[in-house]
């Protein structure tokens, strides 16, 4: 009966030398995944957004608005998503670990400020075309997330009083002062 339970002990033995190093692997396979996302040209990162952002503005220089476009819309969407997983994890964590809220926060304003820069130069685009009245909603938009307080918010603002959607300027506060 000995035989038998040896034979036992070794396979054991044996299987736990191939577990064995299995067992820092969650940790390994994160950095993993974390490098790999963050190095390629996944859809799933603020650099994707950054890339098609560049490829709307060099299609617009060369004068080919559609594919401008095109790219501009797609680095909205992704802005759009991001802005939804962070906000999601963000909340996920809430109370469990304040690192991961705060940089899915962080990455969340980065994501937004992104988002409005797309929205400018899309509404650009559409002044460009002559379609004013496409680019107001875009503008709008910007102006709501950004706040007239930011740059963004105060050229979504100007732009808008160029079309003539609004008429009163906005002056940054100088307004309140002469008064």
């Amino acid at each position: 009966m000995r035989r038998p339970s040896r034979r036992l002990c070794g396979t054991a033995l044996a299987a736990l030398a191939v577990l064995a190093p299995a067992a820092g692997l969650p940790a390994l396979a994160q950095e993993e995944a974390a490098q790999t996302v963050a190095a390629t040209q996944s859809p799933i990162s603020l650099e994707a957004a950054r890339r098609l952002l560049a490829q709307g503005d060099a299609a617009a220089a060369s004068g080919n608005l559609p594919e401008a476009r095109r790219q501009y819309d797609l680095a909205r969407d992704y802005c759009r998503r991001l802005l939804g997983f962070y906000r999601d994890l963000s909340g996920s964590f809430r109370g469990l670990d304040a690192r991961i809220p705060r940089e899915m926060d962080q990455k969340g304003r980065q994501a937004l400020e992104l988002l409005a820069q797309t929205n400018l130069r899309l509404a650009a685009l559409f002044r460009r075309q002559n379609e004013p009245e496409v680019a107001v909603p875009l503008l709008v938009e910007v102006v709501k997330v950004m706040t007239p307080a930011t740059e963004e918010g105060r050229k979504a603002y100007q732009m808008l009083v160029e079309i003539g959607f609004a008429t009163t300027p906005y002056t940054a506060g100088q307004a309140a002062a002469t008064r």
